[in-house]
C-alpha cells in the first residue's frame, strides 16, 4: 500500500496558526529563528504549505529581499515526514514562484549547506547577500556570530514555470 502524497498549495491567513506552532516546535532545534504569530498573518500569502489529511507537515516562505533577490525562509517539514523528498518540493515551487515573480536569484540560510546545494544552490560570504544583512541580520542577537550558511541560486527561466493546472500555480 502506498502512502499518501502531502498536497503543496497557498498559505491563506487560516493557516497561521498551524505555521505558527509548526515553525515554533522546530524553533527549538535550534535551526530557525522565532516568528510571530503577526509577522505569519501578515505574510501567509508567501508561504508555501504541504497539507496531509488537512494538517500542515511543511512549509517555507518565500521572502522578498530586493527586487531581484527572495529568500526561502522557514523552511520546516515535520520529524515524521522527512527524508522523502517534501523540502526539495516545496523548494522547487519557491524558486518556480521566484522566476514567476521577477527575481533573479534565490538564497537561503541554514546549518547543513547540503541540503541546499543538492538543489543548486551555492555556498556564499554572507556579505554577499547584503540585501539579508540590512533586513534581517543587523537585528538578529547572533548577527556576527552566525552558524548559518548562505546559499544562492540563479533563477534561469526554464520551460516549466508556466502556470498549469498544477493548484498551486493558481494565485
Amino acid at each position: 500500500m502506498t502512502r499518501p502524497k502531502p498536497r503543496l498549495r497557498k498559505a491563506t491567513s487560516a493557516d497561521t496558526a498551524a505555521l505558527h506552532g509548526l515553525i515554533t516546535s522546530h524553533t527549538v532545534e535550534g535551526r530557525l529563528l522565532p516568528r510571530t504569530l503577526a509577522e505569519l498573518t501578515q505574510n501567509a500569502d508567501r508561504f508555501i504549505v504541504a497539507t496531509l489529511r488537512r494538517r500542515i507537515v511543511g512549509c517555507a516562505e518565500l521572502a522578498p529581499l530586493s527586487d531581484g533577490v527572495a529568500e526561502v525562509r522557514s523552511l520546516v517539514v515535520d520529524q515524521a515526514h522527512r527524508g522523502r523528498g517534501l523540502g526539495r518540493r516545496i523548494i522547487e515551487e519557491l524558486r518556480s514562484r521566484a522566476r514567476r515573480e521577477g527575481f533573479d536569484q534565490l538564497c537561503a540560510f541554514g546549518h547543513d549547506p547540503a541540503i541546499f546545494a543538492r538543489m543548486g544552490f551555492v555556498m556564499v560570504p554572507h556579505s554577499d547577500i547584503p540585501e539579508k544583512i540590512e533586513t534581517d541580520c543587523r537585528r538578529c542577537p547572533l548577527f556576527g556570530k552566525c552558524s548559518q550558511f548562505a546559499m544562492m541560486a540563479s533563477l534561469e527561466p526554464i520551460a516549466t514555470d508556466t502556470p498549469t493546472d498544477h493548484p498551486v500555480l493558481r494565485v
